[in-house]
């Protein structure tokens, strides 16, 4: 498997997720996960995709993409990144509106 872990609130396997069921009307579009392999196989893996925009934000109407330990984490060490879950290969992605298929099939592609 390419995917090691995914951390979203709509699974039924995430901590959160019948807390979130109980207070919200669906689990928004933003997502993380982990590759399997090391930090280069996620950096890798970012510039084989097409469509989503690789930039440190979540707002926008196009698929956001990024690693938190470069971007938003980056001023913490790694025990207080490790502490808070985010590891060298984790992935965040924010959702647009692009066609899911079509996002489906560029992650698919770059995970090959």
């Amino acid at each position: 498997e390419a995917v090691e872990r995914v951390n979203y609130p709509g699974l039924p396997a995430h901590p959160q997720h019948e807390r979130t069921r109980d207070l919200f009307e669906g689990c928004g579009g933003v997502l993380s996960f982990e590759l399997a392999g090391d930090a280069q196989g996620a950096d890798t893996m970012i510039a084989k995709l097409a469509l989503p925009i690789s930039a440190p934000s979540l707002g926008g109407v196009e698929t956001l993409i990024t690693r938190p330990v470069t971007t938003s984490h980056s001023g913490l060490s790694r025990e207080e990144r490790e502490a808070s879950g985010i590891s060298d290969k984790l992935i965040r992605v924010a959702v647009g509106i692009e066609a899911s298929e079509d996002l489906v099939e560029d992650f698919r592609q770059a995970m090959e």
